[in-house]
């Protein structure tokens, strides 16, 4: 194995890219040594990048969603071992996935799918993460109990809401009404499984109210939860349960959901790695979870854009085109090349 590995950061949040090169790290305790074979980009790296306000000696690797071959595995490692192919979506408190090597903890990473390419399988875990967490954590849906009951998914055709709703349709079995604000974002909502679909740029209770349905038993809010937070305290259902993943940069009177006995609840699929939580092996789970029901053909990749190998300028273009708020599905990048 040679001694040093190639990695892509930022020194700061005004800057391009950079490649570098540092010592190649070894797994110890839980880690494992994972030589990257494809990753994804999401939102949460152009918030990362934007949150770099001074100029960074080192510069910072970001990513958060790769598969690759585990290389070494630590002496504390029972889940996982050498030669595995595993996905995960990693820790956002440590060096990310923009490299040729990473370090990762086997309890929040899973062997990938068999079926899938590499980059189909990147596309999965941080968005799969974050939408099994938000169904079954927080809002607390209880798959056969709560079937037939219906969610509002706020922002359906992007990465979270795109396996959302198929996770709310073959492992809840709920009606799903989502949103999406073009008419090739409608189309992808629909093929993915939801029931109906309305647009969040227009009157979202209105239209809601026009689809003659029952109010949401529960809501998720993928987009703007500023935007929305008025439209959900009055759609959601008496005794339901919103969620929201975007930080809001107002503050809310909860009262409004008193009447209802409604809760607001928030998520954030880099809690559990964070705080190292006693239950941190639930990503393991859940990410087995969704390879088997990938592997069976229940749910798809979410995969839409695969821009070439790991590389500053396509992680630059990545980067651009989620921030410009039209991307559908997962952008994936596969390895990056030798020279």
């Amino acid at each position: 194995m040679t001694t040093t590995m190639k990695a892509i950061g930022y020194q700061h949040h005004d800057a391009a890219p950079t490649s570098f090169e540092q010592p190649m790290p070894h797994a110890k305790g839980y880690d494992l040594l994972v030589k990257i074979d494809a990753i994804s980009i999401n939102p949460v790296d152009t918030k990362v990048k934007a949150s770099i306000t001074s100029r960074l000696e080192t510069p910072r690797i970001l990513g958060w969603d790769a598969v690759g071959t585990v290389l070494e595995a630590g002496d504390k490692t029972t889940l996982l071992e050498v030669g595995d192919t595993i996905f995960y979506a990693g820790d956002i408190s440590r060096p990310g996935c923009y490299a040729d090597h990473q370090l990762v903890d086997e309890r929040i990473a899973a062997k990938a799918p068999v079926i899938l390419k590499p980059e189909q399988s990147a596309a999965m875990p941080l968005t799969s993460i974050t939408a099994w967490e938000a169904l079954f954590s927080r809002l607390r849906i209880f798959p056969n109990y709560d079937e037939g009951k219906t969610i509002l998914i706020i922002g359906g055709a992007g990465g979270v809401g795109s396996i959302t709703i198929q996770l709310a349709k073959v492992v809840a079995n709920l009606n799903v009404v989502t949103t999406a604000s073009r008419p090739e974002s409608e189309q992808w909502c629909r093929r993915l499984g939801a029931d109906h679909v309305i647009n969040h740029d227009q009157d979202l209770i209105g239209q809601y109210r026009n689809l003659n349905i029952d109010k949401p038993d529960y809501i998720l809010c993928c987009g703007d939860t500023d935007q929305h937070f008025d439209a959900m305290a009055a759609l959601i259902a008496p005794e339901g349960m919103i969620c929201s993943l975007v930080n809001s940069k107002k503050s809310y009177d909860m009262n409004v959901l008193k009447t209802k006995s409604a809760g607001f609840i928030w998520e954030f699929m880099f809690t559990r790695p964070m705080f190292k939580t006693n239950n941190m092996t639930a990503h393991h789970n859940i990410l087995n979870n969704i390879a088997t029901l990938l592997d069976e053909g229940k749910i798809i990749s979410t995969l839409r854009h695969t821009l070439g190998p790991i590389t500053p300028q396509n992680i630059s273009q990545a980067h651009r085109q989620l921030l410009s708020g039209h991307t559908l599905g997962k952008i994936a990048l596969t390895a990056m090349q030798s020279p």
